[in-house]
């Protein structure tokens, strides 16, 4: 059954650019589809107009008749004094009504009506009250509250005075409690942390109505969707699969009309050379050669139909680095920081050395940005200290950008901040992408995805050696996303951020400090160590320290060589056992060949499993000479 129709609609909003054109395509019951393309490619329109806030310009959509629809980008505007818990409870409307008419029911039937057709409204009322959970409501509001991370002390504050994240959070909430049949999802995971996009991901895997979604998280997408719908130039692209399908299929269709395109030009150039040479023997005296060179030339133009596939150009960026001397970058000793009698965090014992990518993870409001805020000096701590090396010079892009004078336009922006000359910023603005009568805007009318883009242009040229970023991926879309992440693998200095996006952190993550309960857990290893080490809930592992050899006499054993063969016995056991565990990962890593994520996931662990297997024979070496030796004595 088709939930969602759209069919040759179109939509401009200046004369002569359409944002839609003629977009078709249709979401069958149960689909889970991801809308993907660039900001402004009318992503949000499409959500506009199916919703019946916009009206196409041409063409017609349509939702399945009785079917309820959700949207998370619209936030209502509730009544003043309304709380967040009488905004959650609105989810309950439809049972509330349907109670009170249950109640008038009764009363009439216990004033002695008997007409037949009451008692058949009571009992399909009575079964729909009963279907829709209507005498439970508190357990899913108290499911939905805690997946969601909406605390009792939020859940009686007014909803006016939450912040644009913490309402759309309750917004979410309200919606996942209405429990309706399609779900339109715009940029859901925005204003979630890591815990509260992981409940998010397991509701919906669980949730047996209609998913379109629009979102620039890749581990998102990978999780929920089954289905891309790629909005480029007005027209939609479709990919049967999650986001790494796409990704995969986009570059092999890339390809395959790149390597069309070539075919076709090469015999464009072969007849356009014959048809010249006609025309020139025609000039020398054959004039019946023009009419067949006229002929050839008309093929060509029936040739060119494939026009040259065009890639986003990439950006042209590289992180000035500045050559780091010593060992230490920054040790943290006995932090803390309070906000009145709230505690952020105390005892934070931390030492970074050269080299090192660190992942500072963590809820919203443990105090993430305020550790950055802390090591750039922009807060102070309550108590311990900070101190970073003496050859440390930091590179920061903050998580909300701030510009001094934001009128100036973007040249003016790049002459007054950076010593350079009029060419030069706008050579470095076009490296971002900002070209033309772009770079003549005022800075004030960037959105925030372009605002990042900017300040990491002027941060480009700073020579620095710790780079620390503040959600560095927030309100950009999937190109801009990889565009910084090409930047950050060519640094080779020290990185320190703060990220909600698990493809960045996962990418680039060599040790992860997780801020809970106003404690850091310093955990060294990727993010995929640190999420299998949390499932097992093993003690945290000792920082991984190399220590110079100290050579010592070997003791002799006592109690002759029975011992030493238990031991190596043991050893070969632990070998084996490894070895069978290697070879159920190889089969796994065969049955998952089409899951990317999977993969990455199953490979690190096979490295993981290779230096396991490679230490347990230096181990079984090591006893077996061993043994030898004392065999020989």
């Amino acid at each position: 059954m088709i939930d969602i129709s759209v069919s040759s609609v179109s939509k401009e909003f200046e004369v002569g650019r359409k944002i839609l054109d003629g977009v078709t395509f249709q979401v069958d019951t149960g689909e889970r589809v991801g809308l993907l393309g660039k900001n402004g490619a009318g992503k949000t329109t499409l959500f506009r107009i199916l919703t019946g806030e916009l009206e196409p310009d041409e063409g017609q959509v349509s939702v399945a008749s009785g079917k309820r629809v959700g949207l998370i980008s619209q936030i209502p505007v509730y009544p003043d004094g309304y709380t967040v818990e009488m905004v959650l409870r609105a989810a309950f409307q439809r049972l509330k009504d349907m109670e009170r008419e249950m109640e008038s029911l009764t009363a009439r039937m216990a004033a002695g009506e008997s007409d037949p057709a009451l008692l058949r409204r009571y009992d399909a009322l009575a079964a729909a009250f009963e279907s829709g959970g209507g005498y439970d409501v508190e357990t899913p509001l108290n499911k939905v509250c805690n997946g969601l991370d909406i605390s009792a002390d939020m859940r009686e504050r007014p909803f006016a005075d939450l912040s644009g994240g913490e309402k759309t959070r309750v917004n979410l909430g309200r919606l996942i409690l209405e429990d309706t049949d399609v779900l339109l999802l715009d940029e859901p995971t925005n204003h979630l942390d890591l815990r509260c996009t992981e409940w998010l991901e397991d509701y919906l895997s669980r949730f047996k109505g209609t998913v379109l979604t629009i979102s620039h998280d890749r581990w998102f997408l990978d999780k929920v969707v089954n289905r891309v719908i790629e909005l480029e130039n007005g027209k939609a692209e479709f990919y049967a699969g999650n986001y790494s399908y796409y990704v995969e299929e986009k570059e092999r269709r890339y390809q395959e009309k790149l390597k069309q395109y070539e075919k076709e030009q090469a015999k464009i150039e072969q007849l356009q050379a014959a048809a010249d040479k006609m025309h020139l023997w025609a000039f020398m005296g054959n004039d019946k050669l023009h009419k067949r060179a006229f002929s050839m030339e008309k093929r060509i133009e029936r040739l060119r139909k494939t026009d040259k596939p065009r890639k986003d150009r990439k950006l042209e960026i590289r992180f000035g680095e500045r050559e780091f001397r010593g060992d230490e970058v920054m040790v943290i000793k006995d932090l803390k920081k309070s906000f009145g009698d709230r505690t952020l965090f105390e005892h934070v014992d931390l030492e970074v050395v050269g080299g090192e990518r660190i992942a500072l993870l963590g809820d919203n409001g443990t105090g993430k940005s305020t550790l950055i805020k802390m090591i750039m000096g922009e807060e102070v701590p309550d108590g311990g200290k900070i101190r970073l090396g003496p050859t440390v010079k930091i590179g920061y892009l903050p998580q909300i950008i701030h510009f001094d004078r934001p009128d100036r336009n973007l040249v003016d922006t790049m002459l007054y901040a950076q010593n350079c000359s009029t060419q030069e910023a706008r050579d470095r603005l076009a490296a971002f992408d900002f070209r033309g009568e772009d770079v003549f805007k005022s800075v004030s009318t960037l959105s925030g995805g372009e605002q990042s883009r900017l300040r990491l242009c002027m941060l480009m040229d700073n020579k620095i050696n710790l780079l620390i970023l503040d959600e560095p991926t927030n309100h950009l879309d999937l190109n801009s996303r990889e565009w910084i992440e090409e930047a950050v693998a060519d640094y080779t200095g020290n990185l320190l951020f703060v990220s909600h996006d698990r493809y960045f952190i996962n990418q680039f993550a060599t040790r992860i400090w997780m801020l809970e309960d106003g404690k850091i857990t310093d955990f060294e290893g990727t993010f995929a160590e640190y999420r299998a080490w949390k499932e097992k809930k093993l003690p945290v592992p000792p920082p991984k320290k190399e220590e110079a050899p100290v050579k010592k006499e070997k003791p002799k054993r006592t109690g002759g060589t029975k011992m030493l063969e238990k031991e190596v016995a043991a050893a070969e056991r632990e070998v084996t056992k490894a070895e069978e565990r290697m070879y159920d990962l190889t089969q796994e890593i065969e049955a998952s060949s089409s899951d990317y994520l999977k993969l990455t996931e199953l490979y690190e662990q096979r490295e993981a499993l290779e230096e396991e297997i490679a230490h347990l024979y230096a181990v079984w070496e090591r006893l077996s000479a061993e043994l030898e030796e004392a065999k020989a004595e």
